[in-house]
């Protein structure tokens, strides 16, 4: 059952991969993409100031050893100005949000956003399910990921999530020979065609970056992604899995959460996302 597992244990699981992600990238890839990060009232704080996409500037992992409070937020923002950070997401639980939340997000211009859903599985159930599933994609083939695939995975990533190559693939490819993770591709016919990682810390396996281009999607190919980091956290001896997705709305689908809750994910809980953005007068 996973009714047991605290939010202090999620979330702290995907803010020490975010920071390990970003933070690992090549000096060269963080100077072009003007990359800066903090640890700050025992979350992450990270900053991409010339991301197109406004997805990678994200404050995550608060409320665990110390209290979300007006102060700590006006930090955080403070260190956003100074990064000359043109937006930002706080990623917070909600049982960690104070009662104050409102009037903080008044003062410092924060709005709500998308929500996600955080999911969680006990690795040993994953694996069984995998097992019982007996999963044969068709025509795709998933494998650990060799030092010299980095560059062509960390390419099919950001081109399965549609973001630009340029820079972000480096960021992302460094990761694959980094100590604590495990990447893993999908290929159709030869062609590296999927991705996805696991970031190991103690007992947790955070999954990451599952992923698969257009034309290969339908094929099983994520849901064989998810089996075999499954089993290779099993071996490592992680006792969770912990993953992220976006929620579904009104008529929408998200395929990505279908295939987790196969496997045996349950929804934790929902969490919104809160941007906060410069001013015109901060530019």
């Amino acid at each position: 059952m996973t009714s047991d597992v605290q939010p202090s244990v999620t979330e702290q699981s995907e803010a020490e991969a975010l920071f390990r992600f970003q933070t690992g990238a090549p000096e060269t890839v963080r100077t072009a993409l003007g990359m800066s990060a903090a640890r700050i009232g025992g979350g992450v704080v990270l900053s991409m100031r010339n991301d197109i996409t406004h997805f990678w500037s994200k404050a995550l992992g608060f409320g665990v050893s110390a209290p979300v409070t007006a102060e700590l937020i006006g930090e955080v923002c403070g260190f956003y100005r100074a990064a000359r950070t043109p937006q930002a997401v706080f990623q917070i639980a909600p049982d960690f949000l104070p009662e104050d939340w409102q009037e903080t997000c008044v003062r410092e211009g924060i709005v709500p956003d998308s929500s996600w859903v955080k999911l969680v599985c006990p690795t040993d159930e994953a694996v069984a399910r995998a097992d019982a599933l007996d999963i044969t994609p068709d025509r795709i083939r998933v494998a650990p990921v060799e030092a010299e695939q980095a560059p062509e995975w960390g390419t099919v990533m950001m081109r399965a999530f549609g973001m630009p190559v340029e820079q972000y693939a480096e960021m992302s490819a460094a990761s694959a020979t980094r100590p604590g993770w495990h990447p893993f591709a999908a290929w159709l016919d030869g062609e590296l065609v999927g991705t996805g990682t696991l970031f190991v810390r103690g007992e947790t396996a955070q999954l990451f970056a599952g992923a698969v281009l257009p034309h290969a999607r339908g094929r099983g190919g994520q849901t064989a992604l998810l089996a075999a980091r499954a089993r290779v956290a099993q071996k490592l001896g992680c006792r969770l899995l912990i993953a992220e997705t976006g929620a579904e709305t009104p008529g929408t689908h998200n395929s990505s959460l279908h295939n987790m809750l196969r496997l045996g994910f349950q929804v934790a809980y929902e969490r919104r996302n809160w941007r906060w953005r410069l001013t015109p007068d901060e530019r």
